[in-house]
């Protein structure tokens, strides 16, 4: 299910740095915190209070929840995805696929049986005696490791915006007009973009990939970033293993055999193109970062010849790793994201409303739409 905790900033005041009260932490929490580059704390951060429970049957009534100051972060762990058990790409989808694309579905397969077809290969020369088993243990796990990563980013919301979706306050405070996308009929953040494929709106988009059989967007971006990592890396393995064994080695041992030497002459051409490929890939998300233009921006700057002009600011590591910490960094797991709706470009009715609760001595509560979540009536003030 498209379900995930979201980290937020109580408004866009200075004090961002604040988690509850830094004086009351233990210490071998803040050494774990600066060892492991972990930038909240999910237990002191996570918003105590459960709008599932009905206190209406004559149970106690549940506690009001700690009051936030302005500027604080808070971990908003209120489940308002949908849970239909059901795929696509439609705001009521419980889960996230692209089935619309009958050529993205194929490359997107292929992927998945060329990297099959490398690790067992790697396996046969393991079991051949061709190379030595811990390497071949090693180039599985990175075969393992890309295959979540590609399956992560095509399962995962690239960051489509909700037809609910509200500009960020400091957007509301700094632009006196907002964009609305002509197909959506919705606000369209900044640096986003329509997927005619996805036929939805895509926060931060960089392309639509047709290998991943889905776009790559703020939500995605990290997990697209592990998969060619670790794809150039099998590559550039393999093809050292290849390259030592033929030019170095010239003991009988080193010998494939003769059915091996067939398969291995296949994946020798596929880890060059690979290679070639995720290196190329690697640099043009890698100058995205560094500039902040996504790659269809910067094909629309160089048609019409304005990237002289161009003021967009580079992307923080923060943005597309999340701040849960280092050790989260190379695994394809959702990031938790310093300021959520600072990174997507658009806030929610229903989420600032908790905000407000928050700030405020009332009790939460959860308004239940009598209509579908698409009508206006239903979206609280703003």
């Amino acid at each position: 299910m498209r379900n995930h905790s979201n980290n937020y900033n109580m408004g866009d005041d200075e004090n961002q740095q604040l988690h509850g009260n830094p004086t009351n932490r233990p210490v071998g929490s803040a050494f774990c915190r600066s060892c492991c580059g972990r930038d909240y704390e999910p237990v002191a951060e996570k918003l105590e209070y459960d709008y599932t429970r009905d206190d209406s049957s004559g149970k106690q009534p549940q506690a009001f929840p700690r009051i936030r100051s302005r500027g604080e972060r808070y971990v908003d762990s209120y489940n308002d995805q949908p849970w239909a058990c059901s795929m696509g790409t439609n705001e009521e989808n419980g889960t996230w696929m692209n089935s619309a694309d009958q050529a993205g579905t194929i490359m997107a397969t292929l992927v998945w049986l060329l990297m099959l077809y490398s690790a067992a290969t790697v396996t046969l020369l393991t079991i051949t005696s061709g190379i030595p088993p811990v390497l071949g243990m090693l180039y599985c796990f990175l075969v393992s490791m890309a295959l979540a990563s590609h399956a992560k980013t095509s399962l995962t919301d690239p960051g489509s915006v909700p037809r609910a979706a509200v500009p960020c306050e400091s957007q509301r405070q700094t632009q006196q007009s907002h964009s609305m996308c002509g197909q959506c009929q919705t606000f369209k953040p900044p640096f986003s973009h329509h997927c005619r494929i996805c036929n939805r709106c895509v926060s931060r988009m960089d392309h639509h990939c047709p290998w991943m059989n889905n776009c790559v967007g703020a939500a995605n971006l990290k997990h697209f970033i592990l998969f060619l990592s670790y794809t150039w890396t099998c590559a550039a393995f393999a093809l050292s293993l290849f390259g030592w064994n033929y030019f170095f080695c010239a003991v009988e041992e080193c010998t494939f055999h003769p059915v091996i030497v067939h398969l291995v002459r296949v994946m020798t051409v596929l880890c060059i193109g690979a290679f070639l490929f995720t290196s190329s890939m690697l640099m043009n998300v890698t100058y995205g970062i560094l500039t902040g233009i996504g790659t269809i921006d910067r094909l629309k700057k160089k048609a019409t010849n304005t990237m002289s002009q161009s003021d967009e600011e580079p992307i923080e590591l923060i943005d597309v790793f999340g701040v849960a910490g280092y050790h989260t960094w190379p695994f394809p797991i959702d990031p938790v994201f310093e300021d959520y709706d600072k990174v997507m470009g658009y806030s929610m009715p229903q989420r600032l409303a908790r905000e407000q609760q928050l700030t405020e001595r009332t009790k939460p509560f959860v308004r239940i739409p009598q209509k579908p979540l698409n009508v206006c009536g239903d979206m609280l003030p703003v």
